[in-house]
């Protein structure tokens, strides 16, 4: 018998794949970008979107119970065969790069301890020396991942309640440092030389970015104990969620001026911890963020390893994909992925990039999926004549689209650029589904 995922593997699924690397870089990321003032307003935003986001996937988990894998299938019964492929494959795209994003962060922590100013070894996470350690973690990853994504899944439990702790931790203390006079000063970034409007416009990508992995559960639904889990282990990470990461960015805005905090290495977090407590607070920051990595990259490789797999079985992804291992892990899907990140990590190394761009690609890269959950959303309420269902959906559609003229046009063609080899494959596959039918058809005559 199969092991399923019960309510709490599955809240965490979700919670740990929102909070990983992200969030000790987060103070930094948005000091960078936006005022106090901007910040709240920025909050406010994609509290609401995200909760929207959340509530249609727990309303689609509801009404579309017949729906495995959510995030393709979605778009599929919704839009047909060319839309379904091209939510799997920007979905696929965005995973590889969030789990590039989490080994490059990672090796960038252990630079406050490895370099010098006359010796780089580890830089940002892209010199040739964390390249080759990466690689050799990717690969450990890789094979605990297929002994079976129900271990993988025990193992991403304990380290989510062990990756809270050190962020606890810094929350705390972030309250007894707390000064209302720095966090006052230059409240609406008029320093900064650029209206609210604009810092908010330019803070909404790294804001959503730290909740990619909100679909967590919906994308291993076929994995759940109980359909009604999945919607409910959304919602209570996503409260959690946001409330870890209102208070992991406006706090420090009362710790050290903007400007300060703008400048800071990242990660961040472990700046200010040790501006708070010492040399004490680079090691407990350090060991957060190795465990909150760890725990991230399993549950993305668990999310991003189905979604090749589910577009199989519906002929959208080569037949190759469908395989799975004795211990019932998409072992093809998870092959193909790692080798991709193989290669990101090698391209990383070639264009020196670094975790900020990567954050900036990887969310452009999901929009269109979650544009196309609110339509499919939007679309079974009118159907139905269901006016919460059309308020939701809407309202998912109208906030992804937001996010993507608040990205920019650069970054919006960037992401068109990526979705382009992908709509070439899905003619290939098409291509040959075509010539099997025909060939089928030609024997049974």
């Amino acid at each position: 018998m199969k092991k399923k995922l019960n309510l709490t593997s599955l809240t965490t699924l979700v919670l740990s794949s929102m909070v990983g690397a992200g969030a000790f870089s987060l103070p930094q990321n948005i000091a960078e970008v936006a005022s106090p003032l901007a910040l709240i307003i920025c909050w406010s935003i994609t509290g609401i979107g995200v909760l929207f986001i959340a509530i249609s996937l727990l309303l689609l988990s509801r009404v579309k119970p017949s729906l495995d894998g959510g995030i393709y299938t979605y778009a599929k019964e919704g839009f047909g065969e060319l839309v379904g492929f091209c939510s799997a494959w920007g979905y696929w795209l965005c995973s590889i790069i969030a789990n590039v994003s989490y080994l490059v962060i990672v090796f960038a922590t252990f630079s406050f301890f490895t370099d010098q100013s006359d010796r780089v070894i580890f830089g940002d996470g892209n010199t040739w020396q964390a390249i080759i350690v990466e690689s050799i973690l990717l690969w450990i990853m890789h094979c605990l991942v297929l002994r079976g994504t129900h271990l993988a899944s025990k193992i991403n439990k304990l380290i989510t309640v062990a990756k809270l702790i050190p962020l606890s931790l810094f929350i705390i203390l972030a309250f007894v440092s707390f000064k209302k006079d720095i966090f006052q000063f230059d409240f609406s970034g008029v320093k900064m030389g650029i209206s609210i409007w604009q810092q908010v416009k330019n803070s909404m990508l790294i804001t959503l970015w730290v909740f990619i992995g909100i679909e967590g559960a919906i994308v291993v639904s076929a994995q759940a104990q109980r359909r009604k889990d999945i919607g409910i282990a959304t919602v209570l990470a996503v409260i959690l969620a946001l409330s870890i990461y209102v208070l992991i960015t406006l706090l420090p805005l009362g710790i050290v001026y903007r400007s300060e905090l703008a400048g800071m290495k990242n990660p961040s977090m472990l700046s200010l911890m040790i501006n708070m407590i010492g040399n004490y607070g680079k090691i407990i920051i350090s060991v957060g963020l190795i465990l909150s990595v760890f725990g991230a990259y399993l549950s993305w490789i668990i999310m991003t390893i189905e979604i090749p797999y589910i577009a199989a079985l519906y002929g959208a992804f080569p037949q190759i994909f469908k395989y799975k291992n004795k211990n019932n892990t998409p072992s093809v899907s998870l092959l193909f992925t790692n080798i991709s990140i193989q290669l990101s990590l090698i391209l990383i190394w070639l264009s020196v990039s670094n975790y900020n761009i990567l954050l900036t690609i990887a969310t452009e890269m999901i929009l269109i999926p979650y544009f196309i959950l609110g339509a499919f959303l939007s679309k079974i309420s009118i159907k139905d004549n269901k006016k919460v269902l059309f308020i939701f959906g809407i309202m998912t559609s109208l906030y992804s689209l937001w996010l993507l003229y608040a990205a920019g046009i650069i970054n919006l063609l960037l992401s068109i650029i990526l979705y382009i080899p992908g709509i070439f494959i899905f003619l290939y596959i098409k291509y040959q589904n075509n010539k099997k039918k025909k060939t089928k058809n030609k024997n049974i005559v």
